[in-house]
């Protein structure tokens, strides 16, 4: 039987809920993880491929770097940040440049780069006040009048995801094969039928957007202009002009 969503009930601390339920996962599952990401979805395709030659930007939750080298040509410069030092060494592999740091708390001065985009990553922070954190991160180290791209899981998914339509706060599995299992720490667990007994179950927390929530979240954190939002891949996305 196939694994499902379930409601968050964790007893735990914001942060203690991310560590646990998203940045110990993602190193734990970081290389299956990477093999099922390789294409661009075409909105995020798009705010890239249109950016000025000369462009400087940051992909902040880079995951394996797949944004890095949309613009194969080089005539922008992009670097990556990640809270998973495992998929910053398959971008290291990749020859991007990048690093480890926390969406909280993000390494770069005020108004380093033009653009940043930050990729279905806001949904893993687990309270209203740790979003709007990260929001306003992602603004700050963009210069006024340069952008940002975000997206974030939509409770309204027309994709093979189902959700309580009452329900935003979740843990999401994910199954990793026995192939793939590391011989780290986890907290997963058989699956049973249809996978093998070396196969781990590990569970990462979203909170899924309703519809609106993510333009209202931008303008709860202010400084900036909404220039696009829409829906794309079973996410609500914002483009956003800093003001």
């Amino acid at each position: 039987m196939k694994e499902q969503p379930v409601a968050d009930t964790l007893q735990l601390s914001e942060a203690d809920k991310e560590d646990q339920y998203v940045h110990q996962v993602y190193d734990e599952i970081a290389t299956h993880f990477s093999d099922t990401r390789f294409k661009a979805w075409p909105v995020i395709e798009r705010y890239l491929l249109e950016l000025p030659v000369g462009s400087i930007g940051a992909d902040i939750g880079c995951g394996n770097g797949k944004y890095l080298g949309v613009r194969g040509t080089g005539d922008i410069f992009m670097v990556g940040t990640d809270r998973s030092k495992a998929l910053v060494g398959i971008c290291a592999q990749r020859g991007f440049e990048c690093q480890v740091s926390d969406g909280l708390d993000l390494p770069y001065r005020d108004g380093a780069f033009d653009f940043a985009i930050s990729i279905a990553v806001i949904h893993h922070f687990a309270s209203p006040e740790r979003r709007a954190r990260a929001v306003a991160e992602v603004l700050r180290v963009v210069r006024p009048g340069g952008s940002v791209l975000v997206f974030a899981w939509a409770l309204e998914q027309n994709g093979r995801r189902k959700f309580d339509p009452n329900t935003q706060d979740v843990l999401v599995p994910w199954v990793l094969p026995a192939s793939k299992a590391q011989s780290s720490v986890s907290r997963g667990e058989s699956t049973g039928e249809g996978e093998s007994a070396q196969s781990k179950v590990f569970h990462r927390y979203y909170h899924l957007f309703r519809k609106g929530e993510l333009q209202e979240l931008f303008e709860h954190v202010g400084g900036c202009t909404v220039i696009e939002n829409g829906y794309d891949r079973d996410n609500w996305y914002i483009i956003a002009q800093k003001i």
